[in-house]
């Protein structure tokens, strides 16, 4: 954002700074004349609107891409940055399009009941009955796909496959989406099994209103016993900013009128919905609130009354890698019992475990429930969890440093030259601030600080940048934007990848101050 005059004004600084006639040493003069070439680079780029546009944007990289001189020079910066913003989304859409974004689905349903519902008189003849049985009782696997065809048409190829107690089946379906226009899409569904047979859907979806949309599904099921038909409509409207509200009308196969609203925001997402129906009819309320973390936690809870009975099910989940989040709840209901269900989701997969404890209602089931996991949870973490992703971190930082050494390398000897450089026009900086009891830095670090006792283990990586700073004073005011201070003249990177902060000791008006900054924010010294 700076102006044409804030940038002549810089640039005049630092030609004064680094001129080679300054120096009489040969070694500084050296030193003068490639420092002195690189600002006269970057005020060459900078006083250009279109090459400060293409440098904006794309950064030193840009200005060495072929092609820009086909550009318009009677552009405007503005113009030539949304032309350019423009064929980065087509680019983006093209990638996106090449994408075949998979999602899927693993189900593992494990009896645990042996654990709590077991009685030892029964088994007191059979061998082996003093280990519990515990098994896998049925399982499902789904799997979908999806295929640009053209702009406006997807292809979506879908599969499940599902198995209880030694029975089970699967199907494949093929649904071609349309969309239509800006306010809606359509889509034809196919599908066939070996225990339904086959199947054709038509799903529509239509904004009515900026603040309201339609849903409607019909399919036709072929089966042994003829051919059952189905219609599925849902009405939803936007209530306020984070609230909406639904209205859904089954009719066929498990004919229901169901309602609900959902609210979500920033810390918060709550439901309430009631259903009326057959065979089921059921009120549910559920509340999930937000950390506010590094991890993204979430703890829930949820109460669900109807003619099958009731259950409170609570639980919390939490972000443990980059694309993972793992979750467990604990169901209690009458007559279902107690149950653990464990939740991984990996990127766009998902992995479920239901495991059913006991069918009763056992305090002590529900206690195991609860605490088991937990346990285990704090365990992994302290001891698998965290020394993983510290170590590949540690292992992407090396990377980093390795690919970045030659260059880091290069701007030390820089900043080194430029503090040389500077000493002159420091000293006399500092004669005219002491004179008018003005901004002296008594004191300046630049890098990586460990204050807290957690990561003593840590190592500090600093560097001194005392005469940068001064240098920078000007009329007894230090103004840095918010940008990363590594850039600045005097300064390189003394930890690449690694979070920074400029901490400084200053005088102003004969009294010591100290502050910290975080590496891109703004600081403006004295403090008002």
């Amino acid at each position: 954002q700076a102006s044409q005059e804030e940038l002549k004004a810089a640039y005049r600084r630092l030609c004064m700074l680094y001129h080679p006639d300054k120096h009489r040493d040969p070694e500084l003069k050296s030193q003068a004349e490639r420092l002195f070439n690189l600002v006269h680079q970057a005020y060459e780029v900078l006083s250009d609107p279109q090459t400060r546009a293409i440098y904006d944007i794309y950064g030193r990289r840009g200005l060495e891409m072929e092609g820009w001189e086909v550009v318009e020079r009677k552009r405007t910066a503005a113009e030539i940055r949304e032309e350019f913003e423009r064929l980065q989304r087509e680019r983006e859409e093209r990638r996106l399009q090449q994408r075949t974004n998979p999602k899927g689905t693993i189900s593992v349903g494990i009896d645990a009941t042996d654990l709590f519902d077991r009685y030892d008189e029964e088994y007191e003849d059979v061998p082996g009955s003093s280990f519990p049985q515990i098994e896998i009782n049925k399982m499902h696997i789904s799997q979908s796909i999806e295929a640009p065809l053209t702009s406006t048409d997807t292809a979506i190829l879908s599969g499940n496959l599902s198995t209880q107690n030694g029975n089970g089946g699967g199907s494949i379906n093929l649904a071609l989406r349309r969309v239509t226009s800006a306010k809606g899409w359509g889509e034809l569904e196919f599908g066939a099994g070996d225990l339904h047979g086959p199947l054709f859907g038509l799903k529509i979806f239509r904004n009515l209103t900026p603040r309201c949309f339609i849903t409607t599904n019909c399919a036709l099921q072929f089966s042994s016993r003829g051919v059952r038909p189905g219609l599925t409509t849902v009405l939803a409207r936007n209530l306020d900013k984070n609230t909406m509200g639904y209205l859904q009308w089954r009719w066929g196969i498990q004919s229901a009128m169901n309602t609900s609203i959902v609210r979500d925001t920033k810390t918060s997402h709550f439901t309430v919905a009631m259903q009326l129906g057959i065979p089921h009819s059921f009120v549910m309320v559920s509340y999930q609130h937000k950390f506010q973390d590094e991890d993204q936690t979430r703890v829930k809870g949820s109460l669900k009354a109807g003619f099958f009975g009731t259950i409170v099910e609570y639980g919390a989940e939490r972000k443990i890698s980059r694309h993972s989040v793992l979750g467990a709840s604990v169901s209690v209901g009458v007559p279902q019992g107690v149950s653990l269900k464990i939740k991984l989701n990996r990127a766009s997969q998902t992995y479920f475990f239901p495991v059913h404890l006991t069918d009763q209602l056992l305090p002590s089931a529900v206690f195991y429930a609860t605490v088991g996991p937990l346990v285990v949870y704090f365990a992994m973490h302290r001891l698998v969890i965290k020394p993983y992703l510290r170590a590949q971190k540690e292992r992407e930082l090396e990377k980093q440093r390795e690919s970045t050494a030659s260059d880091i390398l290069q701007k030390k000897q820089e900043a080194e030259a430029a503090v040389r450089l500077m000493q002159e026009s420091v000293r006399r900086i500092i004669e005219a601030e002491e004179a008018r009891m003005g901004l002296i830095i008594v004191n300046a670090w630049y890098g990586k600080f460990v204050n807290d006792n957690s990561r003593k283990n840590e190592k500090v990586k600093v560097i001194d940048v005392t005469v940068p700073l001064q240098c920078l004073v000007k009329d007894s005011k230090l103004i840095l934007t918010e940008a990363s201070k590594a850039g600045l003249p005097g300064f390189y990177d003394p930890c690449v990848g690694e979070e920074k902060s400029l901490k400084v000791l200053y005088q102003f008006r004969g009294v010591l101050h100290q502050v910290m900054a975080a590496d891109n924010e703004a600081l403006r010294i004295p403090k008002q």
